[in-house]
């Protein structure tokens, strides 16, 4: 069954959807573009998204679906910087839960991260309940506990936890987001750690913060990990990323540093 539709009075066959296609499914013919008997479509969307005179549908990435990007005043080079400069790994949050609306939002924006071959496959589990949040930095506290590697590494969080009340795993966030996908997807981490970058990106235009829960990944990503049954993730699905997220307690009045660029170009000494 064929993908590709051509509006031939608009086509003006500049080959451009041919060039874009990622797969090489579309050479051009006499009449505009034309599939390749045993080509491959990733769904990327280019060829529809491309063409300069709408000439061009794929039943996978519909026209009707794809909207013009709106005219907003693209960022400069230096403003550019200082957005992705201030984002912060946040700590420390208030009390208050975001609102349902503003994490489906938040959420949202993740699914329109790269991945690998357009396969996407990941699924999010927004935690909004506060006790359900104490429990998985419980089960966590636990897990380290008993495993022989991480009680050594993790020790000093454990004590914290259990003689201080210091909750180091989730910062005492009020909202968690949890990757998930299919336990035989292999790129599920990798398409998961594309999407929350760009949720964490998009949190502070929200007023958000974000950090990302490295400490509960450890446990959570571990084979027949505990925190599948805490949550309810079914038994096809596997956590493959995990992110707090609430209202900053404080702001940050500096931008921070980090080590000098380690860069080179390569030369070829033969």
């Amino acid at each position: 069954m064929s993908l590709i539709t051509v509006n031939e009075e608009k086509c003006i066959k500049c080959g451009i959807c041919v060039k874009e296609c990622p797969t090489g499914l579309l050479r051009i013919g006499e009449k505009g573009p034309e599939e390749l008997a045993n080509g491959n479509c990733m769904a990327c969307g280019h060829c529809v998204a491309a063409c300069p005179k709408e000439a061009i549908d794929n039943k996978k990435t519909p026209l009707v679906n794809q909207i013009k990007p709106k005219e907003f005043p693209k960022l400069n080079a230096e403003e550019a910087e200082n957005f992705l400069r201030s984002r912060r790994s946040i700590r420390s949050y208030k009390e208050a839960s975001v609102p349902r609306e503003k994490l489906i939002q938040l959420v949202d924006i993740a699914r329109f991260a790269p991945t690998a071959s357009n396969k996407q496959g990941v699924s999010y589990v927004i935690v909004d309940d506060k006790k359900v949040i104490q429990q998985a930095v419980e089960v966590a506290v636990k897990w380290l506990e008993n495993d022989a590697i991480f009680s050594k590494i993790f020790s000093g969080v454990i004590k914290n936890y259990h003689e201080k009340g210091i909750d180091t795993v989730l910062r005492g966030a009020p909202n968690l987001i949890l990757a998930t996908a299919d336990v035989n997807f292999s790129g599920g981490r990798e398409n998961s750690i594309f999407s929350l970058a760009y949720l964490e990106l998009f949190a502070p235009s929200l007023g958000l913060g974000s950090c990302w829960a490295g400490i509960f990944e450890i446990c959570a990503l571990s084979e027949n990990s505990p925190m599948l049954k805490l949550f309810n993730i079914s038994e096809d699905k596997k956590i493959t990323g995990a992110v707090m997220v609430g209202y900053p307690e404080y702001s940050y009045k500096r931008l921070v540093d980090r080590n000098p660029l380690d860069a080179t170009f390569y030369e070829n000494l033969k």
